[in-house]
């Protein structure tokens, strides 16, 4: 019997330390090498060097000068240690009501009827950083507002952070509300008034 388990437990170790150590380790240097800014987690810094957040993870931006991302359901909100949807069925009343709720208020704020699916559903991460370019349209005006620009000219940082569809075919077009919201501050700084 113990001719039969030593081969076994000798592929669970060599296994173990080709698969679990070895692999991930070459591969993790052949991506810093070959893409660091993707390997490093593909993080946005400030001028004085503190990280900002990544381009790939969403942020809660909820001032009215800011572009605003999906509604999230990680954890407490954009909460990259808990991320995940919901869980709730297209049928749940809770669902349908927080929806319908939110649709009302966006519907009201932006005066339109026409509200994107994205701007009231969660992602499935719950950490999706890109919105639709109809989503982004509609808060161009807000933003607009608040920066003291004209619509056109937040139009224009909004298609700058617009990318098309992988290939041309995968996906849909959309925009990184992180890469907006530091064009934003660059371009467009919100003067505070004094008191």
């Amino acid at each position: 019997m113990l001719a039969h388990i030593r081969p076994a437990l000798v592929m669970i170790v060599l296994f173990t330390i080709l698969t679990g150590l070895i692999y991930p380790l070459a591969i993790t240097g052949i991506a810093k090498v070959a893409l660091p800014y993707q390997a490093g987690g593909s993080l946005l810094h400030r001028p004085d060097g503190s990280i900002e957040g990544s381009i790939l993870i969403a942020q809660a931006f909820a001032k009215p000068e800011y572009l605003h991302p999906r509604p999230s359901a990680a954890g407490n909100g954009y909460d990259a240690s808990n991320s995940g949807g919901s869980n709730l069925g297209p049928l749940d009343q809770k669902l349908i009501g927080r929806v319908k709720g939110d649709a009302a208020i966006l519907a009201k704020d932006y005066g339109s009827a026409t509200i994107p699916a994205d701007a009231v559903t969660t992602s499935a991460s719950g950490l999706d950083p890109d919105i639709s370019p109809l989503n982004a349209r509609l808060q161009a005006a807000r933003i607009a507002a608040r920066r003291g620009a004209s619509v056109a000219q937040i139009q224009v940082v909004i298609d700058g952070a617009t990318h098309g569809a992988l290939f041309g075919f995968i996906g849909q077009p959309a925009v990184n509300v992180l890469a907006v919201n530091r064009a934003l501050d660059a371009r467009y700084p919100v003067v505070q008034a004094k008191g």
